[in-house]
């Protein structure tokens, strides 16, 4: 992939994005375990408790990849941006199936947590510098 450059504030939001990566990462593996597996839709044919190590495992990988692998961050960007899309059947689940979790103990606050979902992949993308290369930019204004 051509190299995108990237200004500082990216910078600082890519390590912000990474930063809560790792924080969920741990969440997912220890303190929020259970909320976690509550947003685990009941289709997935592994159990809940695996899939959220699993997808922290996943977390704590791509957090760190955010904060030190600026070489390659456009790459990272994507894959988190492809990571958010991977898991939004959970948090459409969470609010089908009307689970309590996170604080979000209704439907309306489960409604309006879907809408953040996109906020995140514009997020992984612009602050890598990966939105940029999609659309066949090199270089930012500043």
């Amino acid at each position: 992939m051509n190299e995108v450059k990237t200004n500082k504030v990216q910078a600082v939001f890519r390590v912000i994005l990474g930063a809560f990566m790792i924080l969920a990462a741990i969440g997912h593996m220890t303190f929020q375990r259970g909320e976690f597996q509550a947003q685990v839709p009941n289709w997935v044919p592994l159990s809940k408790d695996l899939v959220v190590i699993l997808s922290g495992i996943v977390e704590l990988i791509l957090g760190l990849a955010m904060i030190f692998w600026v070489k390659q961050e456009v790459k990272v960007g994507m894959a988190l941006a492809l990571f958010y899309v991977l898991i939004f059947p959970g948090n459409i689940a969470q609010y089908t199936n009307e689970i309590d979790a996170f604080g979000l103990d209704t439907d309306r606050k489960r409604l309006i947590r879907l809408f953040f979902q996109p906020v995140l992949i514009l997020w992984a993308l612009w602050s890598t510098g990966a939105l940029r290369y999609l659309f066949g930019k090199k270089e930012t204004n500043g």
